[in-house]
């Protein structure tokens, strides 16, 4: 076996009600004034002020900071880091979706560095992460993204996407409390639940796949597949929300050490060029690539469809053919368009998108089928025309 390299968050807690514990891991800093780096929807149904007003019982000072934006741009990210640089800050809470969590960690770190957002990033930049930055506690109120346990925060650009990827971005402390969730809308809980069923299936087939990240990815499988439908057709689940949670965070850790691919690698252009949330883009991909790529993993394939049913009668090759087909069926049970043309996507646009697709070498790196110009274009041609081999 190769040698594998795993990294895990320092400290995390889980479980219902865990946001309690917000004071103590504050109160290890004594920070004399926080950034709470959220958006303005959080605001308006209250569950800012029911995270922060124990700190501000116990007489922290705190600024909250809503100037956030869904698949942020740079543009976004500057503003916050200068933001954080200009207001003598010392702490730092990320309270949100993964975009929030993606801004939060990197403007706690790029503020005491000097330069900007782009000369960080993965494809163009130039300068490297030198220093931790602010502390920073990161907690999640959606199901999907895993951001709070990555070292990787994701911005949009003019037609695609790229990262600031550095282990310093990890978090102090992480908190994944499911009742942060249970506001979460049906659309929101579809589109974040299948990205984390993404990072967990792309990580359990993953060439830099372990035994370690395959028990997290099955795992979260189990948890996510289990638990979806219900907590799209009923938010107040709790034992659905806590799954969710649970899979979400468990796939986050997987997907960290094992890395995400092909799904991912031709989402992010969906993201950038026509501007659909990234768990959306995952969805509506997950299925195509999963066909494509189907023979050089089988045996995996297979082996997560009986995660998914249950069903150990069947032959390798039958096995993987029905796991793709149940994820199309999740993806369509939960609501999201089976296809390109259902985001409107002409089919003039495959070839742009291509284009951007194969730059994500970081991702395609990971993949067990090494996907050529050719594969990505025919992957984004089946997904346009909703062609999903069954046999």
């Amino acid at each position: 076996m190769a040698v594998s390299k795993l990294v895990f968050p320092t400290l995390n807690y889980t479980g219902w009600g865990s946001a309690a514990e917000l004071v103590t891991e504050v109160d290890k800093f004594k920070p004399s004034h926080i950034l709470c780096i959220t958006d303005e929807v959080l605001v308006k149904i209250g569950i800012v002020e029911k995270v922060t007003k124990p700190l501000l019982e116990k007489g922290f000072q705190i600024s909250v900071y809503t100037d956030v934006e869904p698949e942020p741009s740079v543009a976004c990210g500057q503003r916050i880091v200068n933001y954080i640089k200009n207001g003598g800050f010392d702490l730092v809470i990320g309270l949100g979706g993964g975009s929030t969590l993606d801004l939060a960690k990197m403007a706690a770190v790029l503020a005491v560095h000097d330069g900007e957002i782009v000369d960080y990033l993965n494809l163009t930049g130039t300068k490297s992460i030198k220093q931790k930055g602010l502390p920073k506690i990161l907690m999640p109120t959606t199901s999907g993204t895993g951001s709070e346990v990555t070292n990787i925060s994701v911005f949009s650009l003019e037609t695609t996407k790229d990262v600031i990827t550095d282990d310093l971005l990890m978090a102090d402390a992480t908190i994944v409390d499911p009742a942060l969730t249970v506001s979460l809308p049906p659309r929101v809980t579809a589109a974040t639940g299948v990205d984390a069923l993404t990072h967990a299936v792309e990580a359990y087939l993953s060439v830099n796949a372990s035994p370690t990240t395959d028990g997290l990815a099955i795992q979260a499988v189990q948890l996510i597949s289990g638990s979806l439908r219900t907590a799209v057709e009923d938010g107040n689940n709790k034992e659905a929300r806590t799954n969710m949670s649970m899979g979400s965070y468990i796939a986050g850790l997987s997907f960290f050490n094992a890395g995400v691919a092909g799904v991912h690698a031709l989402a992010y252009p969906l993201g950038g060029q026509f501007h659909i949330a990234h768990g959306e883009s995952n969805a509506v991909l997950l299925p195509y690539v999963m066909g494509y790529i189907r023979p050089s993993c089988q045996e995996r394939m297979a082996h997560l469809y009986t995660v998914l049913t249950g069903d150990y009668g069947l032959g390798e090759e039958e096995a993987s053919f029905r796991f793709v087909n149940e994820l199309a069926q999740l993806v369509k049970d939960v609501g999201i368009p089976a296809t390109l043309k259902g985001f409107n996507i002409p089919e003039s646009a495959l070839d742009s998108l291509t284009d951007d697709a194969v730059k994500q070498t970081r991702l395609l790196a990971r993949s067990p089928m090494p996907l050529s110009r050719g594969d990505i274009f025919n992957i984004y041609k089946a997904a346009f025309d909703g062609s999903i081999p069954n046999k």
